[in-house]
């Protein structure tokens, strides 16, 4: 993993399942094996994020899952207006919970505050519920 990585907020999913079924649903408008997500400010720190770095995922008030940085491009919208793609690997790789507040945009998060990646033999677990997930991360026991 990279040195340095994105925190983003993941608006309107329940669950990591919600963000990986919109992925599918959308797979058809992005490069085979990857997914995009469109952000109005260019990092400043592009290249440190292109190092291995990954987006986190924050879904109900916790950090639960990432995907790899593979590029940024840039993306016009019907307004004109130049914006970042974050182009991404389309695996979502699910990780410990942490809890975070809610915030605007993206936030860069340094990789020893990242938390770690759930082995994949746990990637089908039932999730903890939100609350109990984002309590258990505030005291360092998830």
């Amino acid at each position: 993993m990279g040195e340095l990585n994105i925190l983003k907020l993941c608006v309107g999913a329940e669950s990591v399942e919600d963000l990986t079924d919109w992925h599918r649903a959308h797979a058809h408008v992005w490069a085979k094996g990857t997914t995009e997500h469109v952000t109005r400010m260019w990092p400043k720190r592009a290249e440190e994020l292109l190092d291995g770095g990954s987006l986190y995922w924050v879904i109900k008030g916790a950090i639960q899952a990432r995907q790899r940085i593979l590029g940024l491009a840039e993306r016009r919208g019907a307004d004109g207006i130049a914006r970042c793609a974050l182009v991404l690997d389309a695996e979502v790789i699910r990780s410990e919970a942490a809890g975070r507040r809610p915030f605007q945009g993206w936030r860069y998060l340094a990789a020893a505050e990242s938390p770690r990646d759930l082995p994949k033999t746990r990637a089908k677990d039932d999730t903890l519920p939100p609350a109990l997930a984002q309590a258990l991360a505030e005291i360092g026991l998830h």
